[in-house]
C-alpha cells in the first residue's frame, strides 16, 4: 500500500515538474514573439497573431491600430480580409458536396455548362482545385469591379488557355471563382449561405463571412498603404466599402475577400484537426500534394492549401493571401500540432510576408532571434530626403542597408520615387538625383537610363539626355529609340 502511495506521489511530482517546465517554456516563447512584434510596431506594424502548440494557445494578441483615426486598437476579435486563405474554404465547401454525393472531383465542367467550348470541355473540378486547368491568371477583372455571374462565365469560356488542361500548374483566381459558380449551382444556395451552414456554424465561427457582415463594423480593420505621392500613410477603408453592394461580385467571390479573425481561424484549425467539418479521409485528400508549385519542388498545391516540408522533414499545410493592403498567413505544422495565424492591415514591404515563418522558426529553434519588420521603404527614403540635401543622395544606399538590415536591390523603388518628385520639382533636385543614383546602382537596366533621360529633358539638359537615351538603347530599351532619334534630329 505504501509502495502504491509512493508511486502516485512521485508521479504527481514528475507531472507537476513537467507542467511547470512546459509553462515556463511557453512563457519564454510568448515573450520572444511578443518582443519581436512590439519592436515591429515602432516601425509601423499593425496586425494580429495567434500561436498554438498541441491544443494550447501560447499567444493571441493584437498590435497597432485597426482604425487609426478613431484610435481603435487591433485585438484577437478584430476582423480582417484574409485574401486567398479564402480558397481553402471554397475547396472545403466543394469537398463537402463530394461527401454529400452531389459531385465528384473527376467531374468535367462541361457536365455543368452546356456552353463549354471544346478546348475547355475536359477541364475537371480536380484541375480547378489544383490550378491545373490551363486557365490564365489574367482571366477575370479587378476584384472590386462589378461583374455578373454571366459576364464572368463568358470571359472564362472565351479566354485563351495557357496550357492543355491537366498538364501545368498556374495559379489563377478564375479557377476558384468557377468552383463557386458550380457550388452555387449544385447546392442551390448562395456561397455565403452554404459556407455558413456547412463550415462556419459547425466550427462555431461567429465572425467569419464574405459579404454578410452582421457584427459591429467597428470591429473591421481598416487597410492602410503608404502613398508615395502624398508622402504619408493613407486610410483605404474596409473591404466592405469596396466590394460591389449588389450580387455583381464575380471577380471577387470564392477566390478571396472572406473576412475572419485569428480566433475564428483557430477554431477552423481545431475543427479540421478533429474532423468536425470534413471526415479524416476527406481532409487527407484536401491536404495531399498534387502538383508542384515551383521548379525546385519545395512546395506543392493540394485543394486550397500549399503543402511543403520543414527543415525537420515535417509536414506544413499553409496558405497566405493579400489584396495588396492586408496580408494574411495561415501556417499549420500538422505533424507537430503547431499553428501560426498572422494578419496585418498595413503592409510594410516584403518582410511583412515572412512574419508567420519567422515565428515558426522561433518555435522550433530556441537560438533563433528575428529582427523587427523594418519601416516601409518609401517612408524610409522620404525620411532621409527630409533631413538631407539632394547632394547627399549617394549616402542613401548605406542608410537603407542599416535600416533594412539588407542590401538595397529593388530597381523600381527609386524610379517610382523619382517620378513622384519629378511632378513636383521645377528645378533639378531630388528627382534628378534619385534617377542618377539608380543608374549608378543598376547600370545594366536600360529602363532606368530611359527614366534618367526623361528627367534631363525636363530640366533642359539635352546633351545629358542624349547620353542617357543612347545608353538605354544600347541596353535594349526599344521605347527609347524614338526619343533619341528626335533629339538627334533623325527621321
Amino acid at each position: 500500500m505504501k509502495s502504491s502511495i509512493k508511486i502516485v506521489f512521485f508521479t504527481f511530482i514528475a507531472f507537476s515538474t513537467l507542467s511547470a517546465f512546459s509553462q515556463n517554456t511557453d512563457k519564454k516563447l510568448f515573450n520572444k514573439i511578443d518582443s519581436y512584434l512590439e519592436a515591429s510596431v515602432t516601425n509601423g506594424f499593425s496586425g494580429v497573431v495567434l500561436v498554438a502548440k498541441k491544443g494550447a494557445v501560447i499567444l493571441s494578441k493584437g498590435y497597432g491600430w485597426a482604425d487609426r483615426e478613431n484610435k481603435i486598437p487591433n485585438s484577437p476579435a478584430t476582423v480582417f480580409n484574409i485574401g486567398s486563405i479564402t480558397k481553402q474554404f471554397t475547396a472545403s465547401a466543394v469537398l463537402k458536396l463530394v461527401e454529400q454525393g452531389k459531385i465528384k472531383t473527376s467531374d468535367k465542367i462541361s457536365s455543368y455548362f452546356t456552353q463549354t467550348p471544346s478546348d475547355k470541355k475536359d477541364i475537371t473540378i480536380h484541375q480547378l482545385l489544383t490550378h491545373t486547368s490551363g486557365i490564365s491568371n489574367r482571366t477575370g477583372g479587378f476584384r472590386y469591379n462589378e461583374a455578373s455571374k454571366e459576364q464572368f462565365l463568358k470571359e472564362f469560356f472565351e479566354s485563351t488557355l495557357q496550357s492543355k488542361p491537366g498538364t501545368t500548374y498556374q495559379y489563377a483566381n478564375a479557377n476558384y471563382i468557377m468552383l463557386t459558380v458550380i457550388l452555387e449551382s449544385v447546392s442551390g444556395q448562395t456561397y455565403n449561405t452554404f459556407l455558413k451552414e456547412y463550415l462556419f456554424e459547425p466550427a462555431q465561427m461567429t465572425s467569419t463571412g464574405y459579404k454578410s457582415i452582421t457584427f459591429n463594423t467597428e470591429r473591421l480593420a481598416h487597410g492602410y498603404y503608404y502613398n508615395r505621392d502624398d508622402e504619408k500613410w493613407t486610410d483605404w477603408g474596409t473591404t466592405q466599402q469596396h466590394l460591389p453592394y449588389n450580387d455583381n461580385h464575380w471577380y471577387s467571390i470564392g477566390k478571396g475577400d472572406i473576412h475572419s479573425t485569428i480566433e475564428d481561424l483557430y477554431k477552423w484549425h481545431v475543427a479540421l484537426k478533429n474532423n468536425v467539418v470534413l471526415t479524416s479521409k476527406t481532409r487527407d485528400i484536401q491536404e495531399t500534394a498534387y502538383v508542384t508549385e515551383n521548379d525546385n519542388m519545395t512546395s506543392y498545391y493540394g485543394y486550397g492549401w500549399a503543402i511543403s516540408k520543414s527543415n525537420r522533414d515535417t509536414k506544413i499545410v499553409a496558405h497566405n493571401g493579400s489584396n495588396g493592403l492586408y496580408f494574411a498567413d495561415f501556417v499549420r505544422f500538422t505533424d507537430d500540432d503547431v499553428v501560426v495565424i498572422y494578419i496585418t492591415n498595413a503592409f510594410l514591404g516584403p518582410e511583412s510576408e515572412n512574419v508567420a515563418r519567422k515565428i515558426g522558426k522561433m518555435i522550433f529553434d530556441t537560438n533563433y532571434n528575428a529582427t523587427p519588420i523594418p519601416r516601409n521603404i518609401y517612408e524610409l527614403i522620404h525620411a532621409f530626403m527630409k533631413t538631407n540635401p539632394s547632394t547627399n543622395a549617394e549616402k542613401l544606399p548605406d542608410f537603407l542597408k542599416k535600416e533594412l538590415k539588407n542590401e538595397f536591390s529593388d530597381h523600381a523603388v527609386l524610379n517610382r520615387l523619382g517620378y513622384s518628385r519629378l511632378k513636383k520639382e521645377d528645378q533639378p533636385g531630388w528627382a534628378l538625383e534619385l534617377f542618377k543614383l539608380n543608374v549608378k546602382l543598376f547600370p545594366q537596366d536600360g529602363n532606368l537610363w530611359d527614366s534618367l533621360g526623361e528627367a534631363y529633358l525636363k530640366y533642359n539638359q539635352k546633351q545629358d539626355a542624349i547620353k542617357s537615351y543612347t545608353k538605354a538603347v544600347e541596353l535594349g530599351s526599344e521605347g527609347s529609340k524614338k526619343v533619341l532619334n528626335e533629339l538627334l534630329g533623325n527621321d
